[in-house]
């Protein structure tokens, strides 16, 4: 029987989220748009749920640059607990996924729009759309801090290891 193992992130598995979030971002705002007075994700406070992914974002960035050092085993670096190193995988994941979410939600409202929202020459249009485009970037910047920090969670091969026996 195979020994269980943590697969690295599908990359077409964060993409099938992305697209199925951005094609229930259209259904939804094309239904609703008009019948509310602002986007309770975009109104006045629109700007907070992209700066908590950036802020994410960026946790994620600087604990994969301490943890692939204390992999590594630089020089100044204590070594990291392996439970730690599992939690930071799991947490990668999770946010790699969220992350593609949350960008295929704020593409396809960004893509809506721009695309329905100017042609109906919306007032509405020009204040939602800036914090939409925001909230794509900083899903992305997530999805991109998470990706690295899984893999750099990835044991480092031993030198021994990249040698062979060759008799």
């Amino acid at each position: 029987m195979p020994e269980p193992r943590l697969q690295p992130t599908n990359p077409a598995t964060l993409i099938v989220a992305g697209l199925g979030s951005a094609a229930v971002a259209w259904l939804i705002i094309s239904t609703w748009y008009f019948d509310l007075a602002t986007l309770p994700f975009l109104g006045r406070n629109g700007w907070l749920p992209a700066f908590t992914l950036l802020a994410l974002a960026i946790v994620e960035f600087a604990l994969a640059q301490q943890t692939r050092a204390r992999l590594e085993g630089k020089p100044g670096r204590e070594r990291v607990e392996p439970l730690a190193v599992a939690r930071y995988v799991v947490l990668a994941k999770a946010s790699s996924l969220a992350g593609a979410i949350f960008a295929g939600f704020s593409a396809g409202l960004s893509l809506w729009l721009f695309v329905d929202g100017q042609q109906r020459q919306l007032a509405s249009v020009s204040r939602d759309l800036p914090a939409a485009l925001t909230s794509l970037v900083c899903s992305l910047a997530l999805v991109g801090a998470a990706l690295w920090l899984e893999r750099a969670c990835r044991v480092p091969k031993q030198p021994e290891d990249d040698k062979t026996d060759i008799q």
